[in-house]
């Protein structure tokens, strides 16, 4: 777990990240940061602009140091998303980022049905996979769009291209992980760490 003020650190981060690289095509090295940066985790850096999703890129296993990491799925995320345009120096001052950083995903193991009952909405963000297939959807995508249990393991299968009931295949694999997601209040201001419940209500 990270504590707030290095949540701080990682989004401040993929900003300066982010910002290096539209700017002036910079690819920084993250350099005197706490040991925790130095551990392998996987990461997400999502970008909003106005309220709306403008790019969101990262690494669902822990491949790589926390702090590469997040260098490295900012400037994606800004530069790489083939859903939308690259970032322009112009947007940079209306962008939001965020930086979830994700605890190591583990398949579920109990029998397919039961995974409605199983999926902690808020909680758990999920991976769906089957033979070249495969999709993520971030913890809070789930709250943020209104999803119960069942609807984020369709929404899941659907971001992966497979049916929406493919979840209840044998075949196809289930996984689940947890997050701490930090972002800004507002364009490079300052940091908090977001948390959900199933009451509170964009995807990834």
């Amino acid at each position: 777990m990270l504590t707030l003020e290095e949540g701080r650190l990682a989004v401040h981060l993929a900003r300066q990240a982010l910002t290096g690289y539209i700017e002036k095509k910079k690819i920084i090295e993250p350099l005197g940061l706490p040991p925790i940066f130095e551990e392998k985790r996987g990461v997400f850096v999502t970008l909003h602009e106005d309220g709306d999703l403008r790019g969101c890129i990262g690494y669902p296993q822990p491949i790589m140091p926390l702090g590469k990491a997040i260098a490295d799925s900012a400037i994606n995320a800004g530069s790489r998303d083939p859903r939308f345009p690259k970032v322009r120096a112009e947007e940079l001052g209306k962008i939001v980022v965020e930086v979830t950083i994700l605890t190591r995903p583990e398949p579920f193991t109990e029998p397919k049905k039961k995974l409605p009952e199983l999926v902690q909405i808020g909680k758990d963000g999920l991976i769906v996979s089957r033979g070249p297939y495969s999709g993520l959807l971030l913890p809070q995508v789930a709250p943020e769009w209104g999803f119960d249990s069942l609807e984020f393991l369709s929404q899941t299968c659907v971001k992966a291209g497979l049916p929406s009931d493919a979840w209840l295949d044998d075949d196809t694999e289930v996984q689940h992980f947890q997050a701490q997601i930090f972002a800004e209040v507002a364009p490079d201001r300052d940091v908090f760490e977001k948390s959900f419940t199933k009451s509170s209500c964009g995807t990834v």
